[in-house]
């Protein structure tokens, strides 16, 4: 029987709903997605998609050290953007995240984010024994 291990940490927001940060499974973790919400204030950090993306980005890579791992173990990532016009804005910060070899990735646009985001990035990582 394969068991699932709840990743959980104070360095990325709390779920805001009945749902995990990420979840092990025989080293493979899976992250909830990421909103712009800053852990040392549950409040979201700001309405620049330049700002949310970084906060996003911060958020994930909390999670992924608290499973072991660190941004170069993702291996995919989607994108979920409010207005597809922030494109580029965003590639800018999430580029600096992974300097060379990047994830695979999809972004797509969507009608709406929990509170009014501009932006939403959820995570596939491997970490041998997480």
């Amino acid at each position: 029987m394969t068991h699932k291990k709840i990743i959980e940490t104070a360095n990325a927001p709390a779920a805001i709903g009945p749902y995990s940060q990420a979840v092990s499974v025989e080293g493979w973790v899976f992250l909830s997605g990421q909103i712009p919400i800053d852990p040392s204030t549950a409040k979201i950090v700001s309405e620049d998609i330049a700002r949310q993306t970084e906060q996003v980005m911060n958020n994930i890579k909390a999670v992924v050290e608290k499973a072991g791992g660190t941004m170069q173990n993702i291996v995919k990532t989607t994108i979920y953007l409010k207005d597809m016009d922030d494109f580029a804005k965003v590639n800018e910060i999430y580029k600096r995240y992974f300097p060379s070899e990047p994830p695979a990735r999809a972004t797509v646009q969507v009608s709406r984010l929990p509170k009014d985001v501009g932006i939403e990035i959820d995570a596939i990582v491997f970490v041998k024994g997480a």
